[in-house]
This record gives structure tokens, C-alpha cells and sequence, in this order.
């Protein structure tokens, strides 16, 4: 899994929406991610296989960064010590960590990837 370039901050977003730009559709590619910040918040958006989600990068074990972890289908396994957690749905797999991460919505407006931290 590779990242074309580093966090990106909520400067970013559209203000009335609260949605974060990510990158434009063309730079996020199968295998590819990218971090941006939603205030406080890093958020990885992953492409697997033209499907793109968007977790928390922290790991519930220890607080490590989950992205620039190897990546097993749509799991996402924690670099530090080996946690794994689904990107469809954010739930732990494996020990060490045994707390879900959480997920967050991407959407697609005008070829332009969008997430945000809408725990509110």
C-alpha cells in the first residue's frame, strides 16, 4: 500500500459541509492511501480494489498509525505489533488490540474524494 503524499489538514474542507478533500479520484489508486486530518482527527482513506474507505489512523492497541501498514485484502494490519482490523467495518481482528477502530464516509463530488469525522 503506498501514499502519494502526506496529511493533508482541514483547511481543506468546504466549511458549510464539514467534508475534508482527500486528493482528486485519479490520485488515489487501487493499493494506494492517503491521510488527511479532520480537526484533531487523522483520517486514512484506503483504495482496495476501486472501493474506498476511510478509518481512523490510530491503533486501539497502543496508538500507533495504522496507515502505511501492510494491507491483507481489507484488513489493515498495525505495524507496530501486528493488530489487525477490517476496513469495511473497523472491528479488531486479532490481539493485541481488541477495541474497533473507527470508520468514517467517503463520498465522490465533482471527481474529488471527500471524508469526514462525523462522530459529531
Amino acid at each position: 500500500m503506498t501514499s502519494g503524499s502526506g496529511g493533508i489538514s482541514a483547511d481543506a474542507a468546504a466549511p458549510e459541509t464539514g467534508w475534508v478533500r482527500v486528493c482528486s479520484r485519479a490520485e488515489l489508486l487501487p493499493g494506494e492511501f492517503r491521510v488527511v486530518w479532520d480537526r484533531d482527527t487523522a483520517i486514512a482513506v484506503f483504495n482496495i480494489d476501486g472501493e474506498l474507505y476511510a478509518v481512523e489512523d490510530i491503533c486501539t492497541h497502543d496508538g500507533g498509525e495504522l496507515a502505511g501498514g501492510e494491507v491483507h485484502g481489507h484488513e489493515v494490519e498495525c505495524p507496530r505489533h501486528g493488530a489487525r482490523f477490517d476496513l469495511r467495518t473497523g472491528a479488531a481482528l486479532c490481539p493485541p488490540a481488541y477495541e474497533p477502530i473507527a470508520k468514517f464516509p467517503v463520498r465522490i463530488e465533482n471527481d474529488v474524494v471527500l471524508t469526514r469525522d462525523d462522530r459529531g
